[in-house]
């Protein structure tokens, strides 16, 4: 169970890192790479012209490259971006290039995590053991939910992300999707959890 891990504060090397280290580490994803012949983009058709197959001979005039960073708790976001935006000036600066370079920010929001031992998720950990016979892992995985930290800041109450989909769902693309029988029994959970919430009150 990573609930008691620390939250780690040295880059690693990626073939050093375990399950835990890639949960519990802020990281990088690259989310798409437009205007080159190598050109792909995480959820959307469009891939410029430069897509498809056989060679390329034609320079693009733009090239666009978007990624996301997985922040942890104590890093701010405006820190981050201000921190990534001078790396990728500094270095885009030393190329010696006539091109541009701009860096833009589309959101970002701080990291949230809370305490798996509070009653509330006692209640979700025994929801999910009654549903699906398993005792579940609380892993402390990312996510891009920036609203759960809205919530509990503004209830000042516990908040608990209890999940009924699957590892290959493919959330936020074109083919998101939910197993029948995850929906299903993500149904009964719920109904489980708010019965085990009302007994302990």
């Amino acid at each position: 169970m990573l609930d008691r891990r620390p939250f780690c504060t040295k880059a690693r090397k990626r073939s050093s890192c375990t399950v835990g280290d890639f949960l519990l580490c802020p990281s990088m994803a690259l989310k798409g790479l437009l205007g080159t012949s190598f050109a792909f983009q995480v959820g959307v058709t469009d891939l410029c012209c430069s897509s498809g197959e056989g060679g390329k001979t034609v320079i693009p005039r733009k090239v666009i490259g978007k990624f996301s960073i997985r922040l942890v708790p104590d890093q701010d976001p405006d820190q981050i971006t201000s921190i990534v935006t001078d790396h990728l000036e500094a270095k885009f600066k030393e190329l010696g290039s006539s091109n541009t370079l701009r860096v833009s920010t589309e959101h970002g929001a701080k990291a949230w995590v809370s305490d798996p031992n509070h009653p509330n998720f006692a209640a979700g950990r025994a929801a999910v053991r009654k549903v699906y016979g398993i005792e579940p892992d609380l892993t402390r995985e990312g996510g891009s939910i920036p609203i759960t930290l809205t919530f509990e800041d503004a209830t000042k109450k516990n908040v608990l992300l209890l999940p009924m989909g699957a590892g290959d769902d493919g959330a936020h693309s074109q083919n998101e999707k939910i197993n029948r029988k995850n929906y299903i029994e993500g149904i009964k959970m719920l109904g489980v959890y708010l019965e085990e919430i009302a007994q302990q009150n």
